[in-house]
């Protein structure tokens, strides 16, 4: 017997890539819906501009120099591009090398390349040395406050995150919040600690004024029978605060 296949339909279908596409939201109603449609158009419509003016700059510059333009199909196709260069643009270095008043900024191209190089070369000895100490931190982590290597990996996944976005100038309203958290706990742990304080101070000086309330201040000397009775001067509320500290 044939089993009866359900066929879905283009909205249910449509909602499933964008679940797909989107597994933390959700499309409950006909504004989110169309909403996430409408933003995508606008994505796609952004970066669609985008490709045909960088398509356009391209075939401007192929335009207005054809050896540009071999240069590069040439490179794609696999040449050496510094033999491509010299067979494309061999006068050019020749007539450049040649001209005392091309020396300058010859010399000035050469300089740039040599800083540039060492610079990088600094930020991958320093990138190395730092992610040598940042894996013993992580290592040290784990064992310390018994993290797993599940969690750990959740976190430095979190953390890469916003690292990339920030430098896509993007500031999330969750890493913001974070980071207000993290730069505030320490007053919150101090003011906690000091509200803690205060009221231990307050429950000791209700505790005396209470004890002082029972003893009406008199006190029998010389005995428990026949005795001089003295009566205390009571005390104020600064002297059971000074009790209490």
């Amino acid at each position: 017997m044939s089993e009866n296949k359900q066929v879905k339909s283009n909205r249910e279908r449509y909602n499933e890539r964008l679940k797909a596409k989107y597994p933390d939201r959700e499309f409950v109603d006909d504004e989110a819906l169309f909403g996430q449609i409408n933003d995508d158009y606008d994505n796609y419509d952004q970066e669609l501009s985008n490709y045909q003016e960088r398509e356009k700059s391209l075939s401007d510059l192929f335009s207005s120099n054809p050896r540009s333009a071999a240069f590069l199909m040439d490179w794609r196709n696999g040449e050496d591009p510094i033999i491509g260069m010299i067979r494309k643009f061999g006068d050019d270095f020749k007539a450049v090398l040649d001209d005392p008043k091309k020396q300058e900024a010859f010399a000035a191209a050469s300089k740039e390349y040599a800083e540039r190089v060492a610079q990088e070369k600094d930020f991958e000895e320093q990138y190395q040395k730092n992610i040598t100490e940042t894996l013993v931190t992580i290592e040290n982590l784990q064992k310390e406050e018994s993290i797993d290597d599940s969690e750990i990996d959740d976190i430095m996944a979190f953390l890469i995150g916003i690292m990339k976005d920030a430098i896509l100038g993007k500031f999330s309203k969750e890493s913001i919040l974070m980071a207000r958290k993290a730069i505030n706990h320490d007053v919150d742990v101090e003011i906690a600690d000091h509200e803690g304080e205060v009221r231990g101070r307050n429950s000791k000086i209700k505790e005396n004024l209470r004890k002082s309330r029972q003893n009406d201040g008199t006190h029998q000397l010389n005995g428990q029978n026949g005795g001089v009775n003295i009566r205390q001067k009571p005390k104020t509320m600064f002297d059971l605060a000074n009790e209490a500290m």
